[in-house]
């Protein structure tokens, strides 16, 4: 099989470039560079340095064909997106809009990434799939919006698609940005002896996943012929504190966080519940928080 991965050359896309090169695939990938690191790419994998917004992406289909598309590259900043708007929307909404007319043209299944942003403010938890979706953040409505493309291009076009909606994603080669860069940005203090920033009093929650249980979920869904909308998490419910002190835990240290302003945007809870991806596609989550921590923080030492 011969897949294409947008956003390639960042954090979870070259975890999945690796996985697929493991698996035997042909692989490219498609990554300006622009976040995403040449350093990180498995050197298996063809890359092409373009944008999703390049005009001329539409060649690089035209010459390779590929038969999927895992669709990564995307503004990943919650508070960036409420600053930078237009931004947000071109990259995550038109982008992921070209891509969408790629992969009818040239009959490519399409696996988008999207997120638990797109829930907004939780009625009950933990969230399924069937959770009114009302975002808080310009990001969440740019994660959101692609969805609806996706389903209608699936019923107009006959496209087969899988969505994945991604709690906090975390693990090594993390940078500080998206939803689960809390966990990259703790660490690195830590590793310092300097005290981790909250922004809140530290008892929000979150569903942190780790990326190679995401790398996974891709797979299987890259496998599986079940078109739908599946929430990847660990359907376990954290508080940002609790996680400052496993990470102490961890690392036999004692710092204690300096706690700031809420910041805009931002949700107070966050669970998803995973069975339906469980039961549709095949997968589930492997690793828990401490054992993902464990190899986060022991890729930090290397």
């Amino acid at each position: 099989m011969k897949v294409l991965v947008t956003g390639g050359a960042g954090f979870i896309g070259s975890h999945i470039i690796d996985a697929l090169v493991a698996e035997g695939c042909e692989t490219l990938v498609a990554d300006d560079l622009s976040s995403g690191k040449k350093e990180f790419l498995n050197p298996e994998a063809k890359l092409y340095s373009i944008s999703v917004l390049d005009h001329n992406l539409e060649s690089v289909f035209e010459k390779e064909r590929p038969d999927a598309v895992i669709h990564l590259a995307a503004q990943i900043d919650v508070q960036k997106s409420m600053i930078q708007s237009m931004e947000d929307a071109q990259v995550n909404i038109l982008g992921t809009l070209k891509i969408l007319e790629y992969c009818k043209e040239y009959n490519c299944k399409l696996i988008y990434s999207s997120s638990a942003a797109i829930y907004g403010t939780p009625l009950y938890l933990p969230l399924d799939e069937c959770h009114p979706v009302k975002p808080t953040s310009n990001y969440g409505i740019s994660k959101y919006t692609p969805e609806l493309y996706i389903s209608l291009y699936a019923k107009l076009y006959n496209l087969n698609f899988t969505i994945l909606r991604y709690a906090n994603v975390y693990g090594m080669r993390q940078g500080a940005g998206g939803e689960g860069g809390v966990v990259s940005i703790f660490i690195k203090k830590m590793l310092n002896n300097d005290p981790p920033i909250i922004y809140g009093s530290g008892e929000q929650t979150r569903d942190f996943i780790y990326v190679e249980d995401v790398v996974a979920a891709n797979l299987s869904a890259l496998k599986k012929n079940c078109n739908g909308v599946f929430n990847i998490s660990s359907n376990k419910e954290i508080t940002i504190n609790s996680l400052v002190d496993e990470i102490n835990s961890l690392m036999n240290t004692k710092l204690s966080p300096i706690h700031k302003e809420f910041r805009s945007g931002d949700i107070t809870r966050s669970c998803l519940d995973n069975q339906l991806a469980i039961k549709k596609l095949g997968w589930k989550p492997k690793f828990s928080l401490r054992e993902g921590l464990k190899k986060t923080i022991e890729s930090f030492l290397l």
